[in-house]
């Protein structure tokens, strides 16, 4: 089970450092003047790996996190609730990794309507949901 739990600690660091960076990238792609078109390409370029590195990470931090889950009963039974708003959270988390695609297939377009600064307060978003699940996994304030 520790190494499960190990292998799931990487992942989700990974993954979760993925969409630290990639609303950045919209930030800045937001920010580019309209005659600079090397400048979107390669913010656009960074964007697509990024977007494909972290998707690539999202898989195994789910599937360990099912393994530990369903396989080991982390968090079944009474007096679990923490797990069940945990879950809740990492649901948001996918719908957020989600809009992130939904934002740069946008960009791709050129349908982008928002500004940098809203794309600041989006980047903030998988900071406040970090912070709820690993407050929710150590501290267990629902029992």
């Amino acid at each position: 089970m520790l190494w499960v739990k190990s292998f799931h600690i990487v992942f989700i660091a990974s993954w979760f450092a993925g969409l630290f960076y990639l609303p950045r990238i919209f930030v800045n792609l937001a920010m580019v003047p309209p005659e600079s078109v090397a400048e979107r390409e390669r913010l656009l370029l960074m964007a697509h790996k990024l977007l494909r590195f972290t998707t690539l990470l999202a898989f195994p931090a789910v599937a360990t996190g099912l393994w530990l889950y369903l396989g080991y009963h982390i968090g079944f039974g009474p007096g679990n609730g923490w797990m069940h708003a945990k879950l809740t959270i990492v649901v948001l988390v996918i719908g957020y990794h989600h809009a992130c695609s939904r934002v740069l297939a946008k960009f791709d377009q050129n349908l982008n309507t928002r500004s940098h600064v809203w794309f600041r307060w989006f980047n903030e978003v998988p900071i406040v949901l970090m912070l709820i699940i690993v407050i929710l996994v150590v501290v267990k304030p629902f029992y």
